[in-house]
This record gives structure tokens, sequence and C-alpha cells, in this order.
């Protein structure tokens, strides 16, 4: 591990995450109860597609967070300080998500603001050369567009949000030679507090969903049924998790090895976390809707929000392993196709009934592999 490096009061490298960055994740993954708040309202592809572009705003700049956190380590009081303010920053965004489209888009502009700001201050203090001034570049251009969004109304909000999006996700890569994806081996990760900082994120909003969906069961009409339902609440996300953590360890191992290429391999792992996480905002709604009337017939938006985002949830670690080039992906594919095969169960019989089906493959798909790893490991060597 290199020394610190004189005068710029920047602490050695990232080795494990700190306590700063994980309340940090929670301040962000209220961003992600807001979305399901949104979509529950609204489930349809128009509240559908307003979820899908605020999560693609704010994520980026959080994945943002855990590079620079990665290069400079918030061990500094002053930078855990300004941290404090990156908070408030995705606070007010979130605060502001359920009516982003209508009364308080300049809330979430200013919100953004800062948290641009906050991420760019921090960045001075990161020995990564011209790579700074090209990330700036782009981060304050898509800034411009979501504030000025939130001040004009209508489809002209939607255009400049859109805008933004693109030109942080999608410009760089079709001007590489005019943006940070040409010096991207200047950002040297450190594997370990890469997967462990997306790891707990992963943990803190399977929790939260799981908070949400508990915070809305009806306590006044309690019966056997109703408390397997509840039951049947905590096991989806913690089929959810125990599949994402089947998945991960091999990260740090493919991360490590990579060399030069690490940041290109940390880019693709980032990424493969979108589907992942808006799986979880998505399937929450869906969750929520059976636990409420576990006994009747699901609307098909209640119905496609439950399968759909356990569905989304698995693509994104289809994703992963295919980035990873760690196991088969064909498990992930054929559970993701049966869960989807369960909608007609939640609209045909009833919600409780779909979300137990929904369980159950996630259950099989789970012990399948745990069959499958047990029979590699104890293959004589050679075969």
């Amino acid at each position: 591990m290199r020394p610190a490096r004189p005068g710029t009061g920047n602490p050695a490298p990232a080795d494990r995450v700190t306590a700063v960055e994980v309340f940090f994740d929670l301040v962000f993954v209220f961003t992600l109860t807001q979305l399901t708040r949104v979509l529950e309202e609204d489930l349809s592809p128009d509240g559908l597609g307003r979820v899908l572009l605020l999560f693609g705003i704010l994520w980026w700049m959080f994945d943002g967070y855990v590079w620079l956190a990665n290069h400079v380590p918030p061990r500094v009081p002053a930078q855990k300080l300004l941290l404090f303010v990156g908070m408030v920053g995705f606070l007010l965004a979130a605060v502001a998500v359920p009516d982003a489209f209508d009364g308080t888009g300049l809330l979430f502009g200013v919100g953004y603001l800062l948290v641009i700001t906050v991420h760019l201050l921090l960045f001075t203090r990161a020995d990564i050369g011209p790579a700074l001034a090209r990330l700036a570049g782009y981060n304050l251009g898509s800034t411009l567009l979501v504030v000025v969004g939130g001040s004009v109304d209508g489809v002209a909000r939607y255009a400049c949000w859109l805008a933004a999006l693109a030109l942080q996700s999608v410009v760089p890569y079709l001007v590489p030679r005019f943006s940070w994806v040409r010096v991207l081996p200047a950002f040297r990760l450190q594997p370990g507090h890469f997967v462990e900082r997306h790891g707990l994120l992963v943990i803190i909003a399977l929790g939260e969903s799981v908070v949400a969906i508990g915070m809305g069961v009806d306590t006044n009409h309690l019966a056997v049924g109703l408390v397997a339902v509840i039951a049947l609440a905590l096991a989806l996300p913690a089929a959810l998790w125990w599949t994402y953590f089947t998945d991960t360890p091999a990260e740090e191992v493919r991360l490590a090895a990579t060399g030069t290429e690490r940041a290109r391999l940390a880019l693709r792992l980032g990424f493969a976390h979108v589907p992942l996480l808006l799986g979880i905002v998505v399937a929450a709604a869906g969750i929520h809707a059976a636990v409420a009337h576990p006994g009747q017939p699901a609307d098909r938006g209640s119905a496609l929000a439950l399968a759909g985002g356990v569905a989304l949830y698995l693509a994104g670690i289809v994703a992963l392993r295919r980035s990873l080039h760690a196991a088969p992906v064909l498990s992930r594919l054929v559970t993701g196709a049966a869960v989807l095969a369960t909608i007609p169960v939640g609209t045909r019989l009833n919600a409780g009934v779909q979300l137990s089906a929904v369980v159950l493959v996630l259950v099989v798909m789970l012990v399948v592999d745990r069959r499958r790893h047990a029979m590699a490991t104890e293959a004589p060597p050679g075969r």
C-alpha cells in the first residue's frame, strides 16, 4: 500500500468501505424508496419511464461517488464534511422525486447541483491527471441540463433530462477521443473496496424494500394467510440477496486480475447494477401490492411489477456474470423466464399465490446451483 502524498491530506488508497460511506449509501437508498412510491402510484409504462429516467440520472452520480471514495477514502474530517454536503444534495433530489415532473423539478436540479459540486471538489484530491478535466466537462454539462430542465415545464423538462442522461452515459462512448473514456487507465481502482461498496448498497436497498413492505401491512386484519404472505414478502428479497452474493465473490478476483483493463471492467459492473437495482424498485412495488391484497386477483400492472422486477434483477445478475466470465448464465435466464410465467397466476388466481410461485422458482434455482457447485468442487482434478 503506497503512502499518502505529501501536502494533499489524502490518506492511503481505499482498502475497505468506511462508516461514512455506509451512511452515504443509506441516504441514496432513500431515492430508491421514493422511486418505488412513484411506481406504486402509477404502475403504467409512463410511470415506469419516469422512474427509469430519474434513476438513470441519479445512479450515474452515485456510482461516481463509489469511484471517488475508491480514490479519495473519506478519512479526513474535511472530506467527511464535504460528503455530508453531498448527502444533502441526494436527499433534496430524493425528496423531489415524487413530483419531479410537476412542481419540484427545480429542487431536484438544485440537489443534483450539490451532488456534482461535492464530487468534483473531492476528486481534485485524486491523482488522475487530465481525466479530471474531462470528467468535469461532462458532469457539469449534465448538471446544467438537469437544472434547466427543472426550471421549464412539460416536454422541455423531459428533453433536458434525457439529454443529461445521454451526456453522462452515452456520449462519452460515442466520442471517446474527447472524453474520459480515452484516459480510463488514470483511474486506479482498489478491487476490494469497489466490490464491497456495491454489495453493501444491494443489501441496504433490499432492506429498505422490506421496511417499505412491512409499513404497508394492514395489522387490523391479521390472519394466518396474511402472516404467510408477510413471510414470503421477506423470503423474496432474501432469495434475491442470496442470488447476488452467490456471484459476487468472483468480482473481486476478476477485478484484481485485470490490471490495466480494471477500470473498463469496473464500468461494466457498474452498468450491470442498473437493471439489478431497478429490479429491486419494481419488485418492491409488486410485493407491496401483493401484501396489501393477497387473496384477490392482482391487476396486470401489479403482477407484471412483481414478476418483471425479479426478472430485471436476474438480468442484472446475467450482466454481472457475462462481464466476469465467471459462471454460466443459462440458469438465470431460465429462471427469469419462469418468473415471468407467473404473471397469469397472479391475475387469474390471486397475488399471494403468485408471490409463492416466484419465491419457489428462485429457491429451485438456488438449490440447483448449490448442487452443481458441490458436484464441481467434489469432482476429481482433471475431470
